[in-house]
Parts: C-alpha cells; structure tokens; sequence
C-alpha cells in the first residue's frame, strides 16, 4: 500500500466493452485494497452500463470528447476531475489523451502502462512483455490489467470477471421472453455477431442460419440472436434465412447492454465471434463457444473451464486487421456451421451432464 493514506482514486476505464469487462479482476483488487477511499470511475458513456450493479465506484464521470452532450466533453470532465482532486489516477487505456486528462487533474500518482508517448505524464511506468525482438507479446488482458492495481500493492482474489445485472434488464428481458414466446422453462441458445472491431471478426449470416436451423430441428432448442444496433439487420437476416419459429432475434425490441447480459445470463449456451458480449458469458457462468478468425485468441483469454474456441487455420492469419486486407475472408467463411454445430452438441451435453 501507499505510505499516506489515499482519499480519492480516479480510474480511466477501457474504452470497449469487451475490456471493460475483462478490467473486473483489476477493479475488484483496486476497491478491495482501498475499501475507505473514494473511487471515481471515468467511462464511456456507451460502455458505462456494462458495469451496472456493480459497486466499484462511488461516483462515475461519463467522457467522450466526440459527445453531443458538452457534459461529456474535455473541457467539462477536466474540470470535473480538478474539483475532485484525486490523489491517485490509474490509466487503463493506453492513449496519450488519457495520460494527459490524468495529468491534468492534478493527481500526484499517475499509473499506467508506457505506451504512447506519454511517459513524461506517467509516475509509475508499467512496461509491457517483450520478446527478445522487442515484439509485444500476446499476453491476457485480465492479467495486463491485473499489474496496474498490483502497482499500488492491491492482491488480487481471482481471474474470475464479474457482471451484475439490474431489476430494470431482468425485466427487459423477462418481456422479450414473452413477446418471443420463448419458453421459461427450456435452454435457449443465444447467438451473438458483429462487433466494433470490424467486419473482419464477422462469422457469415448464412453460417449463423445455418446452426440456428440446425440447432433448433434437429434439438429442438429455441434460439435467440442477440445484436446492438449497428447489428440489427445482421440479426433479422439470421432469422430470415433460417426460417424455423424456435429461431427469434433481438432486433425488434429497445436494445440495450443491459438487455444482452440478461439474455446471455438466462442462456445455456452463448454461441459469439469474439466481440464484446462474448465476455458476458463468463461472469455468469454460462458456457461460451467462441468463433475466432482474425484475431490472437491469447489477448483475450480469461481462464474460463466453460469456454471453447474454434478457429480455422490460414497462412494469412491472424492478421489482427479489423477488415481483411486480401479480401477472401477465408479464417471466418472457412470455420464451417458443421464444426460450431457438433461443437456446440459437445458443450450443451457436457453442461447438462
């Protein structure tokens, strides 16, 4: 711990929601090595709901300098943050402007990662693993952000991410359960697509149709594709091409994060590209099936013994490019919906056994 006592802690939250929730080890240590102090969280105003129900910060300052809301600009979360005098700032981004608000606000310990230019604003410069080219090395980000809390001599309990969800999401998806007619009482497969990376982690609509059809003819399981907005016509084309009345979609209701984690929490299995709802399985103990292309499976791993991975092998990849840059997209058109679908078989028998 610290030598003198720290009153305020201002923490710059990732800005996806994939790593926001892979940031819950590290935000469990952090409010569990200063219980006293005062913890404010400074989020996106988008991601913040990921964090809903949970009680890491006893305030959140809401940020984006691209926001409509002036409220949520530069100029108004710096002055925010100067009046909270933190004592202490700790950077989950890696960006110079987040180095840059911390130094601003006037906090006297500054910790984060050396990335970025932004050394000079840094009072703890935590330096990422290299090998011996100087090359990063693929290392979990539960564990790279795990290091910032240890900085300041917080333990950690577990790897174990946490979600929570609200009163309001469980009934969100209490009335989509009624208005799908999905039955209470019987597995749901929920089926997520998309993601902000960009279209290269994207599984095609027709492979998800496919397992979808499959999975609720041959099974018997109703199944639900969850989406954000940007996905709502991805989803609708799933339930179009798949053409079964066990498969239903999210896209016609008031979407929200709040929403997705409840219907991923009620699900018995989430089947997802790796995008940020794919981390809503495991906090809640429900077993993911994750369909890699693009992108290096070690970044994201997070210890979950319910999770599975499928990729298909190219020369090309991982390329870690959000759009393919040769245009055939063969990682994710070559992953075939007959390997997910007997996956898929392994890890439902496995749960129900």
């Amino acid at each position: 711990m610290m030598s003198s006592p720290v009153q305020k802690i201002v923490v710059f939250c990732p800005n996806l929601i994939g790593d926001t929730v892979m940031a819950t080890p590290a935000l469990r240590a952090l409010r569990q090595g200063f219980p006293d102090a005062t913890i404010i969280g400074v989020l996106k105003p988008h991601v913040a709901p990921t964090l809903d129900g949970l009680r890491y910060f006893d305030r959140v300052i809401r940020f984006d300098p691209k926001a409509r809301d002036r409220s949520f600009r530069t100029r108004a979360v710096l002055s925010a943050l100067r009046a909270e005098r933190p004592h202490v700032a700790v950077l989950f981004p890696n960006s110079f402007r987040s180095g840059l608000m911390a130094w601003l606000s006037g906090a006297h310990r500054r910790v984060g990662y050396a990335r970025g230019g932004r050394d000079v604003l840094l009072t703890d410069r935590l330096v990422e693993p290299r090998d011996r080219n100087r090359r990063r090395v693929p290392n979990p980000i539960v564990e790279y952000y795990l290091e910032l809390p240890r900085r300041l001599g917080c333990a950690s309990d577990s790897l174990r991410t946490e979600l929570a969800t609200t009163d309001a999401d469980e009934a969100a998806a209490d009335r989509a359960w009624e208005e799908l007619r999905l039955p209470a009482h019987e597995p749901t497969v929920c089926l997520n697509t998309g993601g902000a990376f960009g279209p290269a982690k994207n599984w095609p609509v027709e492979h998800f149709a496919m397992l979808a059809r499959r999975l609720a003819d041959e099974q018997g399981l109703s199944v639900l594709v969850i989406c954000g907005p940007s996905e709502r016509a991805n989803a609708q084309a799933i339930v179009t091409k798949a053409a079964h009345p066990r498969v239903v979609s999210l896209a016609d209701q008031p979407l929200s994060i709040g929403l997705s984690k409840a219907c991923v929490r009620r699900s018995a299995l989430l089947i997802t590209t790796d995008s940020g709802p794919r981390h809503f399985a495991a906090p809640f103990r429900v077993p993911v099936l994750t369909l890699f292309g693009p992108t290096f499976i070690a970044w994201t791993r997070t210890h979950d013994p319910s999770a599975m991975h499928l990729f298909q092998p190219v020369p090309c990849g991982p390329c870690q490019k959000p759009v393919c840059p040769l245009g055939h997209h063969r990682c994710m058109r070559e992953l075939s919906p007959e390997a997910v679908y007997h996956a898929a078989l392994r890890m439902l028998v496995r749960t129900r056994s």
